[in-house]
């Protein structure tokens, strides 16, 4: 049964608390945005005011063995400095037992990194590039056996389960989905996690409309299944980025070297036949700035996006495009954006992406609903300094895409369960 932190007695109880704690570091191992670890603070420190201990855990990177660039021991100080406790430290995630059983009220444990263990993917490691199926098989059933034993140990550390962890709650490993189990009167979403399936609700089933989604990025494949879910439920589907020039050339037009698929050109035909059938207002560039080369300083014109010269390569968002993607934002209620419409990392080729990310917020002033996921989605209204003027921006760019996919995210169906 699915708890909830506000209700739920934490007097003198373990509360292990699963966040996402995948912070960047430098060279010297300082952290160079905390975002992630202040997001988890709130839910952290409910726990400890009312009267419980914490065992925090998380992943850093993607080890594949114990490597000491990936510990988790370089943020303990930024933890224990946002928290305002010292937060003890348990340098192997499977030897915590002593050090979980001696926590008290108000103090905090954050173990060693999850992934030093493959049990908590479930994937196993250190196979031969030739491995034959058979022992392919063999080695996943051995990680499968030993993952049980894995998530019984952390299981046992607490008397309740938080999982906070939205970033990672698209993937079925042992601390978001499978420890769940093991607390089925105890288990509860932290508030990052409430806020970002609010968030997500709040565009995919309770939308006020009419309801927009600004889909971009570089590729049609990586976005294919996004799209596919959003033209049934969409008012208006604007496509940008590179992904744009697949569907413009599967309609005839000449797209010069710009960026596109071929073999997806007939699912780009397939998406704007459904949106047509029903009803729904889709809006390609129609207006690009190419370059001669994938250079920042490459030379720049401007072209309709049908006719671009044979020796150029749209990259950016044209004024006419953006122009018409303006006036679609400003007229919606509610607005999902994930994925920049042009090269957002050269500066010479941002200025769409960046007019999306005022435009939100201008559409945000006079009363839409807009979510903002995908990490340069996400990089631009913060370069801007918009991020706390549109109604949410997503902490989690994988879980984002797979819940607006319109799957089930393994993390949140374990709690809800």
């Amino acid at each position: 049964m699915q708890q909830h932190i506000d209700s739920y007695d934490f007097t003198g109880k373990k509360a292990i608390v699963r966040v996402d704690f995948n912070v960047p570091l430098n060279e010297n191992f300082e952290i160079t945005d905390d975002t992630r670890i202040r997001k988890a603070i709130p839910t952290l420190k409910t726990v400890l005011e009312k009267g419980g201990s914490l065992i925090i855990m998380s992943h850093l990177g993607r080890p594949k063995k114990v490597d000491p660039k990936f510990s988790l021991k370089h943020i303990v100080a930024r933890v224990s400095e946002c928290l305002g406790v010292p937060v003890q430290f348990a340098d192997d995630c499977m030897k915590a037992d002593a050090q979980a059983a001696a926590l008290k009220p108000g103090e905090v444990l954050l173990l060693e990194n999850l992934r030093y263990y493959a049990e908590e993917e479930g994937k196993p490691r250190g196979l031969a590039e030739d491995a034959s199926e058979e022992e392919k098989k063999a080695a996943k059933k051995v990680v499968k056996d030993s993952q049980k034993e894995f998530v019984k140990k952390l299981a046992s550390y607490a008397d309740c389960y938080i999982n906070d962890a939205f970033g990672t709650a698209h993937r079925a490993h042992a601390s978001t989905a499978l420890i769940a189990e093991y607390f089925p009167n105890d288990k509860m979403f932290g508030y990052l996690m409430e806020a970002e399936i609010k968030a997500i609700d709040n565009v995919l089933k309770n939308a006020e409309r009419p309801l927009t989604a600004i889909i971009g990025g570089s590729k049609v494949s990586s976005k294919l299944a996004v799209l596919k879910n959003l033209v049934g439920k969409v008012d208006n589907l604007i496509i940008g980025g590179g992904m744009g020039y697949t569907f413009i050339k599967a309609q005839g037009g000449k797209i010069g070297k710009s960026l596109h698929e071929d073999d997806l050109m007939p699912d780009a035909l397939a998406i704007l036949e459904e949106a047509k059938a029903k009803g729904v207002n889709v809006s390609l560039s129609v207006q690009t700035i190419a370059g001669q080369s994938f250079d920042n300083d490459t030379p720049r014109q401007i072209f309709d996006t049908n006719n671009i010269g044979e020796d150029w390569e749209g990259m950016d968002a044209a004024p006419a495009t953006l122009e018409n993607w303006k006036k679609i934002i400003l007229a919606s209620k509610t607005i999902l954006w994930n994925g920049p419409v042009g090269v957002f990392e050269l500066p010479n080729f941002a200025k769409g992406t960046l007019q999306i990310a005022e435009d939100l917020a201008e559409a945000t002033k006079l009363g839409a609903y807009t979510l903002v996921g995908g990490g340069d989605s996400v990089a631009a209204v913060t370069q801007m300094g918009y991020a706390d003027k549109v109604s949410y921006v997503s902490t989690g760019g994988g879980a984002m895409l797979e819940a607006i996919e319109g799957k089930t995210l393994p993390g949140i169906a374990a709690i809800q369960d």
